[in-house]
């Protein structure tokens, strides 16, 4: 035998070596699987639905489909939970994966909801405002789709496999050769091994993100469901402990801050011009720029507040900075120029701190400070807070209304109105100077009361030939009838219509002359994307809808979206025909220093900036988007839109807004948290009597 024929024995003897013993290993290998799928059954089932729902509430939410990250995320967190199960014995883990299984699935429908009307996912901090909900039954039930019961359908399957099993008698059988702490310890291991992983793909920007936790989009899109709200639990426990510790080093930086904030503040053709008289601040539920321009067979949707935009100042710019607290974190950001809190909300969680708010200082100067509302006077703690922010007086509900018209969630505006002007004479009578705010009801979603007491029509006239007769004629198309969005511009002309006639009661009064309107939007309407498409690109003629490759077509994108949230902010009076608009970007902190010029006080405290004192604005989001006149920013896309695509910025101007809107939202949060106002200037008065 030759070398060469001893080599090719070899050579075929090592192969069917290494082939018989591939086989064997995958034959161990199936052999395995299959006694480890038949002994697992019920934890196979759980794991896998689990996670089929975490990726369902990231399709219908945040659409990133095809991240790996945030799977590997919540498999080793379903991983780490479905190991405990294997300690108790098999026929008590059916209770155990059973609960888990209804706490998970809770976790998608409520996040699922919550995110169709507010773009964002829920928090444990939001359990406080729980109560809240009551108050809006109608407007829950109108947003919940079918899709945001899909989930459920982990609870029936696992049902049906615990009772398929119980039948066939599996639970018997696997316990006669399961040994539950060594596969607990095997599967938590597993776990293990895949949150190692998942750390090996994030970078210093994720692990940022999901610390700070206030862009919940990023941490969801990147971490997973179950991570987030794993995560949102010790983040809201942090916040309850947080004033007691941590406190050192937000004072510090709160010192540094405001020690080394330049002072904006300028003396401009609007300073102190207002000085000395009466104000009415009326917030405007849900209003949006776009309807003063918007008319449906040439009659205006909102021909009062386009009058007083058009006679006044009017900010086409502005935009409500309102977080998971809706309008009450309005009537804060309004009144305090801080940012909501971002565990949360100030009315329901820090009401009793220190802050320096508009009503104070109207105080300080004199002022009689009320306020007024036609809801529910518990509704986001008002009785309480209203009282912590300076009102003297809070006139609410059926303690100071009589609801003889209920529209929505509580009495009509234009019964509100009516039923307030004798008590603002009255109080116009007692006093020098008064500074009330007025709380607008009517035009809250979901606006399907409005049908009943509006003849707006949401219709579209157009010229049609006849072809019998050869002529023009004028023919109607139903266009937003029977809409969301239709009922929501009726919604919007009843609460103009009130808005008029309560400022001619006013003038009729005299109290007019000598007070000035301010007419803030609160916050957008909530309404979705596929809304505005029947807006912007119906045809009449065929009753459809323009398709994307059409000409003519508005595409409603995110950044369309966002961009059309902002609110109408118009400071009016009767003997001032200031005629002005305002184009500048500004923001619901920015209010309080504009006011404070106009008014003859200032907030050294103040977050935003007197709006005709700066060269350029930037409005800063509870999410961490921010806005100038060149862009607006997603923190959670990391990608920004040019707002005029000649104009170009540098990655340094990016940069430096995405540091100066992370130190803004983390700053007006040590405010809050810590009550920080209060503590500091304690310590200056302490500093002063040592001195």
């Amino acid at each position: 035998m030759t070398k060469k024929n001893i080599k090719e024995k070899n050579k075929n003897f090592d192969f069917k070596a290494i082939k018989d013993k591939t086989i064997k290993t995958l034959c161990d290998v199936k052999q395995w699987s299959k006694s480890y799928i038949s002994t697992n059954i019920l934890f196979m089932t759980f794991v896998i639905t689990s996670l089929i729902n975490a990726y369902l509430i990231r399709f219908f939410t945040v659409k990133n489909y095809f991240n790996v990250k945030p799977i590997v995320a919540d498999f080793a967190v379903i991983l780490i939970i479905g190991a405990f199960g294997y300690l108790f014995k098999p026929k008590h883990q059916f209770k155990y994966y059973f609960t888990w299984s209804v706490l998970f699935v809770l976790v998608c429908v409520v996040n699922s909801v919550y995110y169709a009307n507010y773009l964002s996912f829920a928090s444990f901090s939001l359990l406080k405002t729980s109560t809240q909900a009551v108050g809006v039954g109608d407007a829950i039930g109108s947003i919940l789709e079918i899709k945001d019961l899909c989930y459920i359908y982990q609870i029936v399957a696992i049902i049906f496999v615990h009772s398929f099993l119980k039948k066939k008698k599996y639970y018997d059988k696997v316990a006669k050769i399961e040994i539950g702490k060594v596969r607990a310890v095997n599967t938590f291991i597993v776990g293990i091994i895949f949150i190692g992983l998942f750390i090996s793909m994030l970078t210093s920007k994720d692990i940022s993100r999901l610390g700070k936790q206030w862009n919940r989009d990023s941490v969801v899109m990147e971490f997973g469901i179950y991570t987030y709200q794993i995560n949102d639990l010790v983040s809201t426990l942090k916040a309850e402990l947080n004033p007691l510790f941590g406190y050192d080093e937000s004072a510090k930086e709160f010192r540094e801050y405001f020690d080394t904030k330049e002072d904006t503040s300028t003396i401009n053709k609007y300073t102190n011009m207002f000085e000395g008289k009466s104000v009415i601040a009326i917030h405007a539920e849900s209003i949006q720029n776009f309807v003063l321009d918007a008319s449906f067979n040439g009659i205006d949707v909102a021909p009062n507040l386009k009058r007083l935009a058009s006679e006044g100042l009017y900010f086409s710019n502005f935009y409500s900075q309102e977080s998971v607290g809706t309008s009450s974190d309005t009537e804060f950001t309004y009144s305090s120029s801080l940012m909501p809190s971002t565990s949360g909300t100030v009315f329901m969680n820090y009401f009793d701190r220190d802050y320096r708010t508009t009503q104070k200082f109207f105080k300080e100067k004199g002022y009689y400070v009320f306020s007024m509302h036609g809801n529910n006077c518990s509704f986001w703690n008002r009785e309480t807070t209203h009282i912590s922010l300076g009102y003297d007086r809070f006139y609410c509900h059926t303690k100071d209304y009589k609801i003889d018209e209920t529209i929505g969630l509580g009495l009509s505006d234009k019964s509100f109105f009516r039923q307030s002007i004798p008590i603002i004479k009255q109080i116009d009578k007692e006093n020098k100077n008064f500074y009330g705010t007025m709380i607008m009801l009517t035009n809250h979603t979901p606006f399907t009361d409005i049908d009943e007491v509006s003849d707006y029509k949401v219709t579209k006239k157009y010229q049609k030939l006849n072809e019998e007769t050869g002529l023009t004629e004028e023919v109607e198309a139903p266009y937003l009838e029977g809409t969301t969005i239709g009922s929501y511009f009726k919604s919007v002309n009843y609460a103009d219509e009130a808005l008029g006639q309560l400022l001619e009661d006013l003038d009729k009064e005299g109290i007019l002359d000598d007070t000035v309107i301010i007419i803030y939007g609160d916050h957008d309407n909530k309404l979705k994307k596929s809304e505005y498409n029947k807006y912007y690109n119906y045809v009449p003629e065929t009753d459809s809808y323009l398709k994307k490759d059409d000409e003519g077509y508005t595409n409603v994108d995110y950044y369309f979206y966002e961009l059309n949230r902002k609110v109408p902010l118009i400071i009016w009076s009767k003997d001032k025909k200031l005629k002005t608009e305002v184009t500048e970007v500004m923001g619901m902190i920015d209010v309080q220093p504009t006011l404070g010029n106009m008014f003859g006080f200032k907030n050294e405290y103040a977050l935003g900036n007197d709006i005709f004192s700066v060269d350029e604005n930037i409005v800063v989001f509870p999410s961490g988007n921010w806005l100038t006149n060149k862009m607006y920013y997603s923190q959670s896309k990391d990608e920004g839109k040019l707002l005029d695509e000649n104009e170009t910025v540098s990655l340094d101007y990016i940069k430096n807004n995405n540091e100066y809107a992370e130190k803004l939202i983390a700053l007006s949060n040590d405010v809050i948290i810590y009550d920080m106002i209060k503590k500091h200037e304690e310590a200056q008065e302490l500093l002063s009597e040592v001195e």
